[in-house]
């Protein structure tokens, strides 16, 4: 089986990187979909979260990062994923990933698999991770390594 698990990834976070784990465990492959999202202002380049999620997984066995670019839809028959998969934190996640699944399955006849984020990652999101960086936050225990030097970059003289 072949599941696609999509997000902007900016920037990927520990979280992130536990569902690829976790997903690599239940599939034969995994592709790890970087995303692109206009309605979300990024502060990393589509390149440079390319480069941040493909270090991040290298070592997982199973593992593929692609661009995606339209509908995930779209990109999920491309790839011939049989699945999605979604990562579920505390709170509210549940009923937006429940109703993009219900969607997903009419449009394309594809399955949605919900993985509870970990304990320890349940409530941490790229958005506050970019947040706490920005007003000089350590997040080095929330992000992969390659991440948190590219955010005291990008944030030192703020």
């Amino acid at each position: 089986m072949k599941a696609v698990f999509s997000g902007s990834f900016d920037p990927i976070t520990l979280g992130h990187v536990d569902i690829v784990i976790r997903a690599a465990e239940l599939v034969d492959e995994v592709v790890v979909g970087v995303a692109v999202n206009s309605a979300k202002n990024g502060i990393f380049s589509m390149a440079e979260r390319v480069a941040f999620v493909k270090d991040a997984v290298a070592d997982i066995p199973g593992v593929e990062v692609a661009l995606v670019d339209g509908l995930l839809v779209d990109f999920c028959t491309e790839k011939g994923a049989d699945a999605i998969i979604r990562g579920l934190r505390f709170g509210g996640d549940f009923d937006y990933e429940l109703q993009m699944a219900h969607l997903n399955k009419a449009m394309s006849g594809i399955e949605t698999i919900l993985l509870p984020a970990g304990r320890e990652f349940g409530t941490i999101s790229s958005s506050m991770i970019r947040s706490a960086a920005c007003n000089g936050g350590n997040v080095s225990e929330f992000v992969p390594e390659m991440v948190n030097v590219a955010l005291r970059e990008r944030f030192r003289h703020q």
